[in-house]
C-alpha cells in the first residue's frame, strides 16, 4: 500500500482538528455501551494516536497500528510525554498480526477508505477478525460515495505559520473513488520550499460493506448516519459519512 503520510503526519493535528470531537462525539454514542466491559483494543491506521490514546487512558490495554514510519513516530512520542502505556507497531491494515488478540479493533477518520483496490476491503475485514477474539468487536467509520461527490471537488487551502497547504480535491464520475493532490509550502529560515502528496481513498456501498463483514465471520452490523455528530459542520449532509460497528461470531 502508498502511505504518502510523511508531511501530512506532521500536521494532521493542527489541520484536521475539527474531526476530533465530532468522532469523539460518534464512539461516545456507539461504544458507550460497550467499553466498560472492554479490557483489550486496538486502533487500526491510528494516525498520531489520538484515538488510541484516549483509550488507554481509560484502562484499556491497547495496541496502535498504521504503515506510516511518521505516523508511528508522532504516535510514540505522545504516549510517551503522556506517560500513557501504549504499543505502536508499524504493519499494513490489511495483513497486519497484534501478539495477542483483543476485544475491540477501531478503525477512525475514515481511514478504511484509504485501502488502494476496491478487493482490499475483504483482506482488512479477514485481518481484524484475526485480531479479535470470539465476540469481540470492529468499530469504524468510512466516507460513502455521497460524501465523494460532495467533498472531492475543488480546491482547498490551509494556512498555518510557517505552512501553508494547498489541497486538490477530485473524485471519479462514478463516485466510487476520491483523490487529493497536496502541495506543501513550507518556510525554512527565509525561503519557502514547496513539496508534493498523494492521497486517494476508496469507496464501498453498504451492501459491499455488509458482504465483506459476513465473509469475515462478523454479525450483528449497524451502522449510524455520521451527520449528527458533526452538528456544528453544515457541510457534513446527511448520507456523506456513516459510522460502522460489527460483532465478531462467537462461535
Amino acid at each position: 500500500m502508498t502511505y504518502p503520510y510523511r508531511l501530512l503526519a506532521q500536521h494532521y493535528d493542527s489541520f484536521f482538528d475539527d474531526f476530533r470531537d465530532p468522532l469523539l462525539a460518534a464512539r461516545r454514542h456507539v461504544l458507550g455501551p460497550i467499553l466498560p466491559d472492554v479490557k483489550s483494543g486496538c486502533d487500526l491506521a491510528c494516525g498520531t494516536g489520538t484515538t488510541a490514546l484516549v483509550l488507554a487512558r481509560a484502562g484499556i490495554r491497547m495496541y496502535a497500528v498504521d504503515l506510516s514510519e511518521g505516523m508511528c513516530r508522532l504516535t510514540r512520542e505522545k504516549a510517551r510525554r503522556a506517560g500513557v502505556p501504549l504499543r505502536v507497531l508499524r504493519a499494513d491494515m490489511r495483513s497486519f498480526r497484534l501478539p495477542r488478540p483483543v476485544e475491540l479493533v477501531t478503525c477512525e477518520f475514515d481511514a478504511l477508505n484509504h485501502v488502494p483496490r476496491r478487493g482490499d476491503l475483504k483482506r482488512v475485514v479477514h485481518a481484524v477478525a484475526r485480531a479479535l477474539r470470539p465476540g469481540g468487536w470492529f468499530y469504524f467509520d468510512v466516507n460513502n460515495a455521497r460524501g465523494f461527490k460532495t467533498f472531492w471537488s475543488g480546491d482547498v487551502w490551509f494556512e498555518k505559520p510557517g505552512v501553508v497547504m494547498v489541497m486538490r480535491n477530485r473524485h471519479s464520475p462514478a463516485g466510487d473513488r476520491g483523490w487529493s493532490d497536496l502541495d506543501w509550502f513550507i518556510r525554512r529560515g527565509r525561503q519557502w520550499h514547496r513539496s508534493h502528496e498523494h492521497v486517494q481513498e476508496v469507496c464501498w456501498s453498504a451492501a459491499e460493506i455488509r458482504r465483506a463483514l459476513h465473509a469475515g465471520g462478523f454479525e450483528q452490523a449497524r451502522a449510524w448516519d455520521a451527520t449528527p455528530f458533526f452538528d456544528r459542520n453544515p457541510l457534513i449532509r446527511p448520507g456523506c459519512r456513516t459510522v460502522w460497528l460489527a460483532r465478531k461470531s462467537c462461535d
